[in-house]
């Protein structure tokens, strides 16, 4: 069976986030056919979108899965739900988790369902001081490395957090 490398970005601005960031960790290590490889340290964050929110609590992994893209999606919004996550249709609203398919291995997808890689990720510092603290070397699909994307993040609001044991 072939193996992609996955990054996943993981988020919560409801309930316990930190907790529900690391149990999230855990689920995607439980996937079938997928193994975790490492995760990012935890990051707080402002809310995209309304700002009558609490901050977030945001983190990247990185998984090895020999699942298809759309069975991955499948999978994630699973896991979703099973930490209580409600789809209302409100774009960057409050939410348990968020589980979002970022790069599936050098795949360009584009479907109704799943764009990899993930749009508007290159504005979002949330997600690419994550993803750069665990794929430094990485080249992004433009063909410049992952430095020069998060050199262009505004970091306001973003704060490393410190783990809690």
């Amino acid at each position: 069976m072939h193996k992609e490398h996955v990054y996943i970005g993981v988020g919560s601005n409801l309930g316990d986030s930190y907790e529900t960031v690391r149990e999230a960790f855990d689920a995607l290590n439980e996937l079938p056919y997928t193994r975790l490889l490492t995760s990012s340290s935890l990051y707080s964050s402002k809310p995209m979108g309304p700002q009558n929110q609490p901050d977030y609590v945001n983190a990247v992994s990185l998984i090895e899965t020999g699942l298809e893209p759309e069975e991955l999606l499948t999978l994630l919004q699973d896991i979703e739900l099973n930490f209580g996550r409600e789809r209302k249709g409100e774009r960057w609203g409050a939410r348990t988790l968020d589980l979002d398919i970022l790069m599936f291995g050098s795949k360009q997808i584009s479907t109704e369902t799943l764009t990899v890689p993930h749009i508007g990720m290159a504005q979002r510092e949330f997600v690419m001081v994550p993803l750069f603290e665990i794929a430094q070397t990485m080249v992004m699909p433009d063909g410049k490395p992952i430095s020069q994307w998060v050199a262009k993040c505004s970091l306001d609001g973003l704060k490393r957090l410190r783990p809690s044991n």
